[in-house]
């Protein structure tokens, strides 16, 4: 039961958190390399060994090789994957309080409800607040999470009813603030397989007609029946936009949400696979949500079969709100590659054709399409897969290229000369670039450098968000510490709203903040460096800021990046464990 309280005026501001600084060593003179950025040398600390934090590293796995004897230098670099990090095991439902016996209606189901009905009991295991203040009770004027909050001392009267704030709550009462939910309804007509699929299985059924290999293509010529002609599809003007790219794990939407308010033009959600979509499985359907602020926004899906994508195309053009869809052709993953999908696809000429057809004779967004520069080291095919793509002129709306084949991943530098190539074959099919853009002047040489006509970021963006208003506003922003935390101060106040308020949501915020900062604490301050821009593929001595957490964001160290978290969120459980995804990501301070 909620309650109302009159209107209270404004809060006063959560106070800074303090750091001890550590003993700061002299500054060292450090000769520029290749390689690394030049820091100014009153900043530069002493190079120490870079090694792998024990505590920070998966245990081999079967197969692997042994670590090399005492005092032997490594045999082989930190790279590649922790694919032996523990995954967090989720709380049993048991243990998770009921919110619909919490509501007005109560909970339908009873004694046989698989969720908790003893609050007496759930308080007395549930940790201490974190806070004194909820980031959805300030946002709404009303906590969905009641009792299970971990600020619900914010929110809750003395006899633990819900308190709501009228004046905030009327302002968002009713509004759908994120969509592309899934529904139970739609989620059981997918698992039953009785979705009605009649406009893909039309299309299926032409594809299967050998029609396409024939070269006679079905545009739409004929009755209300026929498939979708592309002239009806809407239209969306890419020219010159800013592209934040599909990232996965680290592009969820509170990331999104962070680079739509510093200038993102362009958003699209986290890869997802075509087969699990169709399934009706809840995590992938996550991948999908769009957050109100996201104005531009596209969905990334992922198969290697025309009758799935298809089938998929179908589905998200009835069930969500997007306003184009991509189709994954840069994966490099081995189980998706292995499969014929990501950039499996890429050297599947017949398949590829067979799936633009089908997804674009069944959708009223356009259709786009993001690929590699080829698949093995040293051999570029794109140029090649453009050019039978040109045959569905029409039907494709823009490809998006990242220079850089699947085995190369992030080694050496993007080929842009390669990616002007292939600009040049797409024509009159507009070409978005991406690879390594991580200052306006990269930006403004790509554009003068080539004929793309708009720019995608990555891990720019994950090293530094605000690189979109840098862009835009053609300047260095030599960003406070203070203003950096702020950022990571609202991230997490996005991560509570979207994945909730309650422990499971603070602990997920807390997993995806530690993800990201193991690529913001790359970022150089500007005013730290002799040359401007930071590149990169260039990586820093070690150093100091200018101020103690500024030295704390720099530091490449896992331990420190917890502590980071435990700033916004509060101390992590006894049991808590954090690996970086990557082992590059895992090296000792």
């Amino acid at each position: 039961m909620d309650t109302t309280e009159k209107p209270e005026g404004p809060e006063e501001a959560a106070p800074v958190p303090t750091l001890t600084a550590p003993t700061t060593p002299a500054p060292v003179k450090c000769a520029a390399t290749a390689g690394m950025a030049r820091i100014k040398p009153e900043f530069v600390q002493e190079i120490k060994p870079r090694s792998a934090d024990p505590a920070f590293v998966a245990p081999l796995q079967n197969g692997q090789a042994a670590a090399a004897a005492d005092g032997a230098p490594p045999r082989k670099k930190l790279r590649g994957q922790n694919r032996s990090r523990p995954h967090s095991t989720p709380q049993p439902r048991s243990s998770k309080l009921c919110f619909k016996f919490l509501s007005e209606e109560g909970c339908p189901h009873g004694e046989t409800c698989r969720f908790g009905h003893d609050v007496e009991a759930f308080l007395r295991a549930k940790p201490a607040d974190l806070g004194d203040r909820c980031p959805l009770f300030e946002a709404y004027g009303r906590c969905r999470y009641g009792v299970a909050c971990r600020f619900a001392g914010a929110h809750l009267t003395d006899d633990r009813q819900n308190r709501v704030s009228p004046e905030r709550w009327s302002v968002h009462v009713g509004a759908q603030v994120e969509r592309n939910t899934l529904s139970r309804e739609l989620q059981a007509s997918l698992r039953k397989r009785q979705y009605d699929f009649a406009a893909a299985e039309k299309t299926l059924k032409h594809i299967a007609s050998g029609a396409l290999a024939g070269g006679a293509v079905d545009n739409g010529g004929g009755g209300d029946d026929i498939p979708l002609r592309p002239v009806e599809k809407k239209k969306v003007d890419f020219d010159g936009k800013l592209f934040l790219a599909p990232l996965t794990t680290v592009g969820n939407l509170p990331f999104r949400r962070i680079c739509k308010e510093f200038g993102a033009d362009v958003t699209c959600g986290e890869m997802a696979m075509a087969s699990n979509l169709l399934q009706g499985q809840q995590s992938e359907w996550a991948l999908l949500k769009r957050h109100a602020s996201e104005d531009l926004f596209g969905v990334q899906v992922c198969g290697a079969h025309a009758d799935q994508m298809t089938r998929c195309a179908q589905l998200l053009t009835e069930k969500c709100s997007v306003d184009f869809v991509d189709i994954n052709m840069g994966c490099p993953i081995d189980f998706v590659y292995k499969k014929g999908a990501g950039s499996g696809l890429m050297g599947r000429a017949k398949k590829l054709s067979e799936i633009v057809f089908g997804m674009s004779s069944v959708m009223d967004v356009p259709l786009t399409l993001k690929m590699r520069a080829g698949i093995q080291e040293g051999r570029q095919i794109a140029h090649q897969v453009i050019q039978d793509l040109k045959r569905w002129t029409d039907r494709v709306a823009l490809i998006t290229i990242h220079p850089r084949s699947r085995e190369q991943r992030y080694t050496r530098s993007a080929d842009w000369g390669y990616l002007e190539q292939c600009a040049k074959v797409a024509h009159p099919i507009p070409v978005c670039g991406g690879g390594d853009i991580l200052s306006f002047e990269d930006a403004n040489l790509r554009r003068s450098s080539t004929s793309v006509s708009d720019l995608m970021i990555a891990r720019g963006a994950l090293i530094k968000p605000w690189i979109f208003t840098e862009i835009k506003e053609q300047r260095h922003w030599d960003i406070s510490s203070s203003e950096r935390l702020e950022i990571l101060k609202k991230y997490t106040g996005y991560g509570l709203d979207h994945w909730g308020s309650d422990t499971e949501g603070v602990e997920r915020t807390r997993r995806f903040l530690l993800e990201w900062l193991s690529f913001l604490h790359r970022y150089i301050p500007v005013g730290l460096l002799e040359v401007l821009p930071q590149k990169i593929n260039e990586r820093p001595p070690p150093y100091r800021g200018r101020d103690d957490l500024e030295t704390l964001f720099a530091s490449p160290s896992c331990a420190d990046w917890v502590r980071i978290s435990e700033m916004l969120l509060g101390p992590t459980p006894e049991d808590f464990n954090f690996l970086p995804k990557h082992k590059a990501n895992a090296y000792a301070s």
